[in-house]
């Protein structure tokens, strides 16, 4: 029995785990994905405090806390609506609430009634921004962070549409 199967994970939702924890980008932030349900719309993360995110201070790096949470509703959101969508981090903010001397752990979740929500006003309009709040929290539950992130929703072809016309660029017919 492999160790995917012995956590209650199947294999693919295991590997896109594995895939994520390796992209460098995100591995470099110090936190694991640690968690990704099967039907990819919730996850959780793991943020330790360690040599590679510490700070001066022994707390957590306010920069490793933002970047360890700075992609998860994108993919979230990315992964629930498929490739007819074009999905980007539009904006983040960060309020710091106290200083991290543990692990900081994250979740995030989107529903398929908020991802139906999003191709009925993308089905009117070209694009959407949506707005989501993650905690990041120790082992207690208190709360050391929290991140306000705008995500840039749009269907691919007005997308694509819209960036010929910035270009001056006919449309093609």
């Amino acid at each position: 029995m492999s160790v995917a199967m012995r956590n209650g994970e199947s294999l693919p939702t295991w590997l896109l785990r594995l895939r994520f924890n390796l992209f460098p980008a995100f591995r470099r932030t110090g936190a694991r994905l640690v968690y990704i349900s099967e039907n990819r719309r919730a996850l959780r993360i793991r943020l330790p405090l360690n040599r590679q995110t510490r700070n001066i201070y022994g707390t957590l790096f306010g920069g490793a806390i933002y970047a360890a949470v700075d992609p998860l509703y994108a993919l979230l959101i990315k992964t629930g609506l498929g490739k007819d969508y074009i999905v980007w981090d539009k904006s983040g903010t960060i309020r710091y609430l106290k200083p991290a001397r543990s692990t900081l752990f994250a979740e995030c979740s989107i529903s398929d009634a908020e991802l139906a929500g999003m191709r009925d006003r993308l089905a009117l309009e070209a694009s959407a921004n949506v707005d989501y709040e993650i905690s990041l929290v120790d082992a207690y539950g208190e709360p050391h962070a929290t991140v306000m992130k705008t995500i840039y929703v749009a269907r691919k072809q007005a997308y694509y549409e819209r960036q010929k016309q910035k270009a001056g660029q006919p449309d093609a017919e």
